[in-house]
């Protein structure tokens, strides 16, 4: 049974999300916004009808998380109450504890993604390190725990490019993670190094091993987003495409390979961007994805930029780098550990089967954006 000072925690976090979320104040421009869709002339200019669809619902869903949050306080506070009067059992009102909990939590958390880039969809890719078998497949199963993670909360997963290993596992692997809300968000806290301890089931000896996979997270743009690409810098092969697929496969040039020259802004120095895309069949298609990555890669990049401030206020606080080691998965000691949280768990069955989470919310806890790059 739930204490009274854990239904005052619970009434205090509610009354809190209330004033950080200024619920009034969206509660007027709500009504604001959507008075501008009910103008006769609103779906005259299609984009911009668009985008102002989408800000009136970037308002609702935080109107309606907040709802939900309120509604939960006001059903614990009731059972809290009713429990006094032998109206409810301890087990309900410890079930309504949970719930209340569980919805503040879930809008705290949301209010960590305020970036402007946090509510899209995303692009990773997953490289293998050295060490050849071994690090090929511990990539193939980092790829499938986001497989796993992805599927349990409503997202499409599509592979865009895929190397095999030369004996099991896999090279690397580009998929997009989309069709839910902030995916980049959440996955942005996975960029990084992973390295894997465990006996090796490729080593004749049963020796312990290290193995290292890199993980890349970047925002998935779409046709709100301008990024330009200079087309003089811009290139275009074909290739077979290999793998499943019928008589087609290695009779077509379905496969396609862009090389982009990026000049870094800052520096001037140049680097070739390489992607290759085999998503389907059909070439023309494969171009106009690749271009999307392309332009994914250039916005991230931009972005990167824009957060370097940020960023070395993180690396102060503890070494956050873009390509470090961040986390540690010792399958021997039963252990996985976040080295920028210190946040870690026993269960790496369930981690390994998509149960990252907690390593999402302790990464996004630890790291809130500034309050002048909010996105409400």
């Amino acid at each position: 049974m739930i204490t009274a000072e854990q239904l005052k925690d619970v009434m205090e976090r509610a009354e809190a999300l209330h004033r950080y979320l200024e619920i009034d104040k969206k509660k007027i421009e709500f009504e604001e916004e959507e008075l501008r869709t009910q103008a006769p002339d609103f779906w005259e200019d299609a984009k911009r009808a668009e985008e102002q669809m989408r800000k009136v619902k970037a308002i609702k869903r935080w109107l309606d998380g907040y709802a939900g949050v309120r509604t939960a306080a006001d059903e614990l506070q009731l059972a809290f109450d009713f429990y006094k009067d032998e109206m409810v059992t301890e087990e309900e009102v410890d079930d309504d504890y949970r719930k209340a909990v569980g919805a503040i939590e879930e809008l705290e958390l949301k209010n960590m993604l305020r970036q402007k880039e946090d509510p899209m969809d995303c692009v990773m890719k997953i490289n293998s390190g050295a060490g050849g078998t071994e690090s090929q497949d511990w990539a193939s199963m980092l790829m499938r725990m986001y497989q796993r993670w992805a599927e349990a909360h409503g997202y499409k997963v599509t592979i865009s490019n895929l190397q095999d290993g030369d004996e099991a596992g896999i090279k690397s692997v580009t998929m997009e993670i989309e069709g839910g809300e902030y995916a980049y968000g959440y996955l942005k806290s996975e960029n990084g190094v992973h390295r894997l301890v465990r006996v090796s089931p490729f080593n004749a000896q049963g020796k312990r091993m290290t193995s290292f996979a890199s993980v890349f997270v970047s925002p998935l743009v779409d046709d709100t987003i301008e990024v330009y690409v200079d087309p003089a810098k811009l290139s275009w092969d074909t290739f077979r495409s290999s793998g499943a697929g019928g008589q087609n496969v290695n009779k077509v040039e379905s496969g396609v390979r862009l090389r982009y020259w990026y000049t870094d802004p800052d520096t001037g120095e140049e680097e070739e961007i390489l992607i290759e895309n085999t998503e389907t069949r059909d070439q023309p298609k494969n171009r106009a994805k690749a271009l999307l990555l392309l332009k994914s890669q250039l916005y991230d990049r931009a972005m990167k930029k824009r957060l370097e401030a940020q960023a070395k206020i993180e690396a102060g606080k503890k070494k956050i780098e873009w390509g470090s080691q961040i986390r540690s998965y010792v399958f021997d000691d039963r252990r996985v550990k976040d080295h920028r949280t210190n946040h870690q768990t026993t269960d790496v069955d369930g981690v390994m089967n998509g149960k990252i989470d907690e390593f999402i919310k302790a990464y996004l806890m630890e790291y809130p954006v500034n309050d002048d790059e909010q996105q409400l």
